[in-house]
Parts: structure tokens; C-alpha cells; sequence
């Protein structure tokens, strides 16, 4: 179901030592990187279906050839930065939240405090942690990276014990066979 105005939309299925993750492209950019279990999955290719006037079909793409590489590299403990071009597609505000998000260095965590101050909503730490529920693009949006001001992991729609292994991976404190076992 494609309307003349609609671009291509790939998509494919990722393995990754975390578990299993969907992939959705167009020439645009990624625009969906989730685990394969995530309770919202559905949700959010629907978003991409809407947004892009495409369902999204199985295939390759070279944008999702070049994200299945740098993942590899990012697990292999080679990579701290993706790439690979985005199409983010959400209000203002959730964008804003995600790009603030990209900034936030490799191996480093910040609160939601600090995010909502960061994007210019001091107080809006309910906010900025809603928009990073709805990142569509987990690990290369590195919304694993906000935690409580108190230091405990929070909400991570991946799962807790996934953004756990995430920070350790990029902490460096990961023992050999450890991370992944």
C-alpha cells in the first residue's frame, strides 16, 4: 500500500548479543532500530508506516547493511559513535530530546534533571523521559544513557537488565564473556 508520494521502506531483523532487533529504513535515513519483543513495536512501525505512507517491507537496504556493521562494531567494543544517517520523525520536542540525547558522550549517563535542563525544560523531567520512551531508535539514540538523579537505572523500554548491560558495555567494566553470556 504505497501512494505515489511514498519512499521505499525496508526492513529487516538484526541479531545483536542483547537480542533480536527490527530494523526499518528509507532513503532518508533509519528510522527504527527496537528490540524484536518490545511490547511497543507495533506501535512505533505504525508510526513509521504513517510517516513514511509505507508499510514497511522485508528486503535490504544499504542504510540497513551499514547500521547491521556498525552495531557489530559498537558490541565489538570498536564503535562509540554511529554513522549511520536518521530520520527522526516525532513533535519538536520529542527531536529536540533526541538530539540532546546524541550528545551525551559515550561511557557517560546523565539524570532526566539534567536532560530537561539541557533541552531547555528545567522541571520537565516527566517530559524529556516520555520522549525518550518514544525514541524509535534504540542504541544509536542512546536513551539507556538518562538515569535518576539518584543514580538507579529508571525505565528502559528494552528492558532494565538490557540498559544495564548497555552502560557496562560502554563504562568498560564489562569481564570477558560476561556482558553477553
Amino acid at each position: 500500500m504505497r501512494s505515489s508520494a511514498a519512499q521505499p521502506v525496508v526492513s529487516t531483523r538484526i541479531d545483536t548479543p542483547l537480542g533480536q532487533m527490527v530494523a526499518i529504513a528509507a532513503d532518508a535515513g533509519v528510522c527504527l532500530l527496537e528490540f524484536a519483543g518490545r511490547r511497543m513495536l507495533k506501535t512505533q512501525v505504525d508510526r513509521v508506516t504513517r510517516r513514511f505512507g509505507a508499510v514497511p517491507a522485508p528486503g535490504r537496504h544499504p542504510l540497513l547493511d551499514a547500521l547491521e556493521v556498525e552495531l557489530a562494531e559498537y558490541f565489538g567494543g570498536e564503535r562509540r559513535a554511529f554513522d549511520v544517517p536518521l530520520a527522526l520523525s516525532g513533535t519538536g520536542f520529542q527531536e529536540r530530546v533526541w538530539r540532546k540525547l546524541l550528545e551525551i558522550p559515550y561511557g557517560e549517563t546523565i539524570s532526566y534533571d539534567e536532560l530537561a535542563r539541557r533541552t531547555g525544560t528545567p522541571g520537565g523531567q516527566r517530559a524529556v523521559g516520555r520522549a525518550n520512551g518514544d525514541n524509535r531508535i534504540a542504541v544509536v539514540i542512546p536513551c539507556h544513557r538518562v538515569i535518576r538523579a539518584n543514580g538507579q537505572l529508571g525505565g528502559y523500554g528494552g528492558g532494565l537488565d538490557r540498559k544495564r548491560r548497555l552502560l557496562v558495555l560502554e563504562q568498560g567494566r564489562m569481564a570477558q564473556g560476561t556482558l553477553f553470556g
